[in-house]
């Protein structure tokens, strides 16, 4: 199997502006294609912004797995050749919506769904319906797994993603300055369990604080293929396999 270029990005979503965001995603997408990436990994609720009470307030917030507002990312995955792993509101059979990452692949079609498993305590559990099934898909004959931000800190959703034949596991997150992850967790899976790590963040201001950026990728190892850094907006690259 050839090595894949991967590309983890970050930039500041704006608060409830859903076609602003998708814009900013279409863009980086489209310039991390040309860069070589195949997949291109975001932050936690980067369709939106993390706010969860304006998510709670406004239903339009609310998206479908087909929903037309996606298009620019849809075209710009065609455009690449290059998969996106977006995250936001997305709406599930109950009364709230999962906190949701949505694949879409390099021919724009919807390559998998996963919905959070482990919601963190306070407002996600008050805003979204946690998922009940690891998230997975094939591309290239490469297997990922997906998980989001508080997922992360159970290392049993990595353990099984390493068990179940995947090599690179995709980490949406809402990382704030300072947070520990970066050191003791993101790493840390990436070397117990033989994985390729790709961490998705934010810049700017959001609910739970500051994002911290640094959006990047361990190797098996453990150690430190890529980093973003604290500040710019962008994607950084790596090659796995």
């Amino acid at each position: 199997m050839d090595p894949m270029m991967l590309a983890a990005a970050q930039f500041a979503p704006l608060a409830g502006d859903i076609e602003a965001n998708v814009r900013t995603i279409a863009g980086l997408v489209r310039e991390a294609g040309a860069a070589g990436a195949r997949v291109v990994v975001f932050a936690e609720l980067s369709l939106t912004g993390y706010d969860t009470a304006l998510i709670r307030e406004d239903p339009a917030l609310v998206l479908t797995e087909d929903d037309p507002r996606l298009e620019p990312v849809r075209e710009a995955c065609r455009t690449a050749g290059a998969a996106a792993v977006v995250n936001g509101p997305v709406r599930s059979g109950g009364s709230r919506p999962g906190l949701t990452t949505l694949v879409i692949g390099p021919d724009g079609s919807l390559l998998t769904r996963y919905d959070k498993r482990h919601l963190f305590h306070g407002p996600e559990q008050t805003t979204f319906t946690a998922g009940t099934a690891d998230g997975r898909f094939e591309l290239d004959g490469l297997r990922f797994a997906l998980a989001t931000c508080y997922d992360n800190r159970f290392a049993e959703l990595a353990e099984r993603a390493a068990a179940d034949g995947c090599r690179v596991y995709l980490a949406s997150s809402m990382l704030e300055a300072g947070n520990d992850s970066f050191e003791t967790v993101y790493p840390v899976r990436a070397r117990e369990f033989g994985l390729y790590v790709a961490l998705g963040n934010a810049l700017g201001p959001s609910e739970v604080g500051e994002g911290g950026g640094m959006a990047g990728i361990w190797g098996p190892d453990g150690g430190r293929l890529a980093d973003a850094g604290p500040e710019k907006p962008g994607f950084v690259l790596a090659e796995v396999g």
